[in-house]
C-alpha cells in the first residue's frame, strides 16, 4: 500500500462513530475522576486528558455532521477554540462560561500541559469547570446530531430546531427512537 492510498485514521469515520467514541471517553473520564487524590494535581491528569479528548471528539462529530471536511478538521489539530468557533457557526449554542472555557483550554494549552507538563499541573482549570464543560458539550452535541444535518453558515441554524425545547427531553426521545429502531 502506497502512502497516497493510506487514509488518515478517522478520515472515513462517520459522525455517529466519532460521537460513540466521544461517549466512551466521557464514560472513562467519569470513572477516572474518582481515582484522583485531594491535594495531588497530577492524580487528576488522566481525567483531564480523557475529558479534553472527549470534548474534542464531540465537537469533531458535530462538525462532521454539518459537513465539514475531515481534512479541514484535522488541520485544526487539538485547537478546541477553532472547533468551537466552527461549531457555534453551525448552530451549537453554549453558555458564555462554557464557550469562554473552551477558548481558555486552547489559549492555556491545557491539552499539552496535561500530557507533558507535570510542573504546570496546578495551573490547569478547575475540575468542576472542566466537568461542566464536558457535560454541556456532550448533551448539546448529542441532541444536535440526532437532527437532520444542516450546513454551516446558512440563515437557519440547527439550533433553531431546539428553540423552546428541553435538550434532555430531545435526547431521551432520540434514545428511545434508537432503541425502537434497533428492535425492528
Amino acid at each position: 500500500m502506497t502512502l497516497e492510498e493510506r487514509k488518515y485514521p478517522g478520515e472515513l469515520a462517520s459522525p455517529q462513530q466519532v460521537h460513540a467514541l466521544a461517549e466512551e471517553y466521557r464514560r472513562a473520564a467519569s470513572h477516572i475522576l474518582q481515582l484522583g487524590r485531594p491535594g495531588k494535581p497530577l492524580s487528576r491528569a488522566p481525567f483531564r486528558m480523557a475529558a479534553i479528548h472527549a470534548i474534542e471528539l464531540y465537537l469533531t462529530a458535530l462538525l462532521l455532521h454539518f459537513g465539514l471536511n475531515p481534512n479541514q478538521i484535522r488541520k485544526m489539530q487539538h485547537d478546541l477554540s477553532a472547533r468551537t468557533e466552527h461549531a457555534l457557526e453551525a448552530g451549537l449554542r453554549l453558555r458564555a462560561k462554557t464557550a469562554k472555557h473552551l477558548q481558555s483550554l486552547s489559549q492555556n494549552r491545557e491539552y499539552l500541559v496535561t500530557r507533558y507538563g507535570p510542573e504546570l499541573a496546578a495551573t490547569t482549570s478547575q475540575l468542576n469547570r472542566l466537568t461542566a464543560t464536558l457535560e454541556e458539550v456532550a448533551t448539546k452535541v448529542t441532541v444536535l446530531i440526532t437532527l437532520p444535518p444542516r450546513r454551516p453558515k446558512q440563515s437557519h441554524s440547527a439550533a433553531d430546531e431546539l428553540d423552546g425545547q428541553n435538550p434532555q427531553t430531545l435526547l431521551q426521545e432520540a434514545k428511545s427512537k434508537d432503541t425502537t429502531n434497533a428492535r425492528q
